[in-house]
């Protein structure tokens, strides 16, 4: 059986569950997250606890199972404590601001990179060089970033661009670095 879908999903006070058949929704102090589950997957609100349960050992089910259980957990974290993505931005000249609701970046490129903020998410510029990219929905965060990131990319030979806090760029040598002949 699923490691993952048979743990129980604890429901926080202040968090409010509605199950109607396989449509689960997710009422928090961070917002409200609605989805539509698989209609074999059964799920079940006992007090304060949720259980995912398969109907059979189908193969379709037990994949199913982990992946129920994980994203019902994943709208209870992210109305409760949402998720967050860091950014920075490496360069001469790259740089980040926020006008109004959008986010303005200087990529070297020759114009600016305009991204308007999305429904579901905060955009934080807390200095040129780093954005941060929060809300309840782990799909949206992730897919958001994903697209600033996108934007430029790091390349290899100087480490220019945008990445994620913590993320490693593996380094290449130039023309010069390797086989140079005096």
């Amino acid at each position: 059986m699923s490691r993952i879908g048979r743990k129980p999903i604890d429901v926080p006070s202040g968090v409010d569950v509605k199950i109607d058949g396989h449509k689960v929704t997710v009422k928090g102090p961070k917002g409200t997250l609605s989805r539509e589950l698989h209609k074999d997957m059964i799920i079940e609100l006992e007090g304060n606890v949720i259980h995912v349960k398969r109907p059979s050992e189908n193969k379709l089910h037990k994949s199913l199972h982990g992946l129920t259980r994980t994203l019902v957990a994943n709208m209870v974290e992210g109305v409760t404590n949402g998720f967050k993505k860091e950014l920075e931005i490496q360069g001469v000249g790259y740089r980040a601001a926020k006008q109004g609701k959008d986010l303005v970046m200087n990529l070297g490129y020759s114009h600016q990179v305009i991204m308007p903020e999305i429904e579901g998410i905060t955009i934080e510029v807390p200095n040129q060089t780093s954005i941060i990219i929060s809300g309840p929905d782990k799909q949206t965060v992730g897919e958001f970033a994903a697209k600033v990131r996108e934007k430029r990319p790091p390349e290899p030979y100087k480490g220019k661009g945008i990445r994620y806090v913590g993320e490693y760029v593996q380094r290449k040598e130039g023309k010069a670095g390797k086989g140079a002949k005096k």
